[in-house]
């Protein structure tokens, strides 16, 4: 566990459990994701079974949880390995408080450990707070894309 110094209200950051999954599930429904808390074992579980994933979650003084970061370490054939924070919530609560960035530190600690140069992460285009909050930490805007979905759940056509 860590103490996080230089925020303003007291946070401990350590690694997500499985017993973290009631809670996480509601910190991501209020980023608009609905997960039941067995679905959300489920993932957490898997995520925190291999190194190639950080899950960290930031407490207040009473083990409440104020806000989480998930990162992952990628393999693809364009870029080779590249380090990606994939998820990052902060409960309304606890927003402006120095939550997020002491979220966001560890996981370049993480990523730095394991040999890392950058760290990416992508925004969706509806969060402008969260554009600020990371070029207010040194992360520079590289591009813009759009993402595509497609129900699997269809017959392909023939």
């Amino acid at each position: 566990m860590l103490e996080v110094s230089g925020t303003e209200m007291q946070v401990s950051l350590r690694p997500a459990t499985i017993e973290d999954s009631a809670a996480i599930a509601r910190l991501v429904e209020e980023l608009g994701y609905p997960v039941s808390s067995q679905d959300m074992e489920t993932r957490l579980a898997a995520l925190i079974k291999e190194d190639r994933y950080l899950v960290i979650v930031a407490t207040d003084p009473g083990g409440d949880l104020l806000g989480l970061i998930n990162a992952e370490r990628r393999l693809t054939i364009e870029s080779g390995i590249s380090f990606e924070i994939t998820g990052l919530v902060v409960s309304s609560s606890a927003r402006c408080a120095g939550v997020g960035g002491a979220l966001v530190a560890a996981a370049e600690t993480w990523a730095r450990s394991h040999g890392a140069s950058m760290m990416r992460v992508r925004s969706n285009v509806l969060r402008p707070e969260a554009h600020s909050f990371y070029a207010g930490r040194g992360y520079d805007l590289l591009k813009t894309q759009h993402c595509y979905t497609k129900s699997l759940q269809t017959k392909p056509e023939v």
